[in-house]
């Protein structure tokens, strides 16, 4: 159902069982898809493309254009894929250029109120990412990640895959997968436990990444000497460490310990 109320351009592309409140206004550009509902006083701009059965509440804002002062207003896009939730007051720009021209939103993420999305950022799947979170351009927030309120994330950040962060926690470096990072200098401070619990990792597997980060933190050795401990002694082959040790090596802004 689309309120009399709402203002879509007649080049917008919305099937037909989407639902858009009133005072919302949608581009020429924008396509959205089935079962997906868009609530009151939402804009929706750009090249933005929409997936199924996605959730936006009022006042969101998406598609805008970047806030980079390099942009000259190139056909850039903003992708949201299937599932999510997309809470009110929420921002989310297009990309830029120089950042591979896309910023894209995985499938079954919700996003809290007021989180702002800059240019490029991409989020993968079932990433929470909780009320007032601002991240600046470039960001990657990997698979199964939580990032805690009031949070702000430096450029070029990238956040692994089952990492935690706490709340209020500025990111200036890399979040390593599966770890914690709280306080506010942004230390590691172990492995998200609960967070590996729930989504169904055994004890076994748990110790076994406990103790790579221990020794990350709490050990004489830095990164490279624990590094190479581990191909040492064939842990290389397990996939969690591999993961681990894949993510720290291609790290470019450094690590978050």
């Amino acid at each position: 159902m689309i309120d009399s109320r709402a203002i879509i351009d007649p080049k917008a592309g919305l099937s037909s069982d989407v639902h858009v409140g009133p005072f919302t206004i949608i581009g020429p550009d924008v396509t959205i898809d089935s079962g997906t509902w868009i609530g009151s006083h939402v804009i929706i701009e750009g090249i933005t493309a929409i997936g199924k059965n996605n959730h936006v509440n009022h006042h969101a804002v998406l598609g805008a254009a970047p806030q980079d002062l390099k942009y000259r207003g190139e056909p850039t896009k903003l992708t949201i894929q299937d599932d999510n939730i997309i809470r009110e007051f929420t921002t989310l720009h297009r990309g830029t250029p120089g950042g591979g021209g896309e910023t894209k939103i995985g499938n079954r993420c919700m996003l809290m109120a007021y989180v702002h999305v800059a240019h490029d950022c991409h989020i993968g799947n079932e990433v929470i990412i909780a009320n007032a979170v601002n991240m600046a351009g470039h960001v990657t927030i990997e698979d199964f990640a939580i990032v805690g309120g009031m949070c702000a994330i430096h450029q070029f950040v990238r956040i692994g895959r089952y990492a935690f962060i706490g709340g209020a926690t500025p990111l200036a470096q890399d979040v390593i997968p599966f770890g914690l990072v709280a306080g506010p200098r942004g230390e590691l401070k172990g492995i998200n436990i609960v967070g590996l619990k729930r989504r169904g990792f055994e004890s076994e597997r748990r110790d076994l990444l406990k103790r790579v980060v221990r020794d990350l933190i709490g050990s004489e050795m830095n990164v490279s000497q624990v590094l190479n401990g581990l191909k040492d002694e064939g842990l290389y082959d397990h996939p969690d460490i591999r993961e681990l040790m894949d993510f720290i090596r291609q790290s470019e802004r450094g690590l978050c310990l």
